[in-house]
């Protein structure tokens, strides 16, 4: 598994990332948590190093089970851990954003408590919170860094503007948004900034959520918290999975599969460090790893792109 730098940062990280999301019933329903041990040492047997969770996947089920499997396995320092914070979920039934200096610090306890370990090595801002004043922000993560409980910070789900305000306060190492082929919005400005100021960019759901994995048909009954998305249900899914069926073909040119071309698709971008891949077994993380092994040539990466965009644009018009 080829490795890189992250950002700003001294991590030397895998071009893939294992993302833990999938621990989180709430939305991906309750799963087998053994195959979901063994991607764990599946990915370690591949080289990789590097793990995103978060405290809200599952209200800190997702790091219990990760804290729980390392120390049982001795695998912590096999690991660069990434998790993060931003839901007050003390009232599960009532999450509000929560930045404020004396969450952050509890916040933190609270995960290195849940993945017991000492120190967690990118502590990323899960999303923006306008009622908290960055410099507040700042003051809890000079205490934690002085503390030896965190090595970097990120942020995660912002625009440069944030990105911006935050940076007047403190290193800001990594960002993780949202990119793939069906959702490039970040290709104006986010990316363009992440790559002038050396911010690591590790995107989630390069797969949109299985929908470029390359298994529904325009006749699958899609579940669950996803089924309401117009991309996932009727004539949007129909259109969407008519594109990905062309795109298997120009997979096959290359001797990929479709998930892993959309996975390598994102990588050749060159803000991108190491896309997320959302992990329950370990077909899951082994799959992806063909992804990792090169970029695309000059001409595939903007022949697939169009081919997207203009179903997204497809399935935005059925609203109008």
């Amino acid at each position: 598994m080829n490795t890189t730098r992250l950002g700003n940062t001294d991590l030397n990280v895998s071009r893939l990332c294992f993302g833990c999301w999938q621990l989180s019933p709430a939305f991906w329903g309750d799963i087998d948590i053994k195959p979901w041990e063994q991607s764990i040492h599946a990915a370690v047997d591949s080289g990789i190093n590097f793990l995103d969770t978060a405290d809200a996947y599952g209200n800190g089920y997702a790091e219990e089970q990760l804290g729980a499997l390392m120390h049982r396995e001795n695998l912590r320092d096999k690991f660069i851990i990434a998790t993060k914070f931003y839901w007050n979920f003390t009232d599960p039934d009532a999450r509000f954003a929560d930045t404020t200096y004396d969450y952050i610090i509890s916040a933190c306890e609270a995960s290195l408590r849940r993945l017991q370990t000492d120190h967690i090595d990118l502590y990323q801002i899960h999303g923006w919170d306008p009622i908290t004043r960055p410099d507040e922000v700042a003051r809890a993560f000079a205490k934690l860094k002085s503390e030896g409980k965190v090595r970097w910070f990120g942020v995660s789900n912002m625009n440069p503007e944030q990105m911006e305000l935050y940076r007047a306060h403190f290193e800001v190492s990594s960002l993780q948004p949202h990119y793939n082929l069906l959702h490039r919005g970040i290709e104006q400005r986010e990316l363009p900034y992440c790559l002038r100021h050396n911010i690591g960019v590790i995107n989630y759901s390069p797969l949109f959520r299985g929908l470029l994995g390359g298994r529904y048909t325009a006749g699958s009954v899609i579940d669950g918290a996803r089924a309401s998305g117009p991309m996932f249900h009727g004539e949007g899914l129909r259109i969407i999975t008519e594109a990905v069926d062309k795109a298997k073909a120009m997979a096959a040119d290359l001797d990929l599969t479709i998930a892993q071309l959309a996975i390598r698709w994102t990588l050749t971008h060159p803000a991108i460090t190491s896309p997320i891949v959302g992990v329950k077994k370990p077909d899951h993380i082994l799959g992806a790893l063909k992804a990792a092994e090169a970029v695309l040539p000059p001409d595939p990466w903007p022949s697939v792109g169009p081919l997207f965009t203009t179903a997204v644009a497809a399935v935005a018009a059925l609203d109008t």
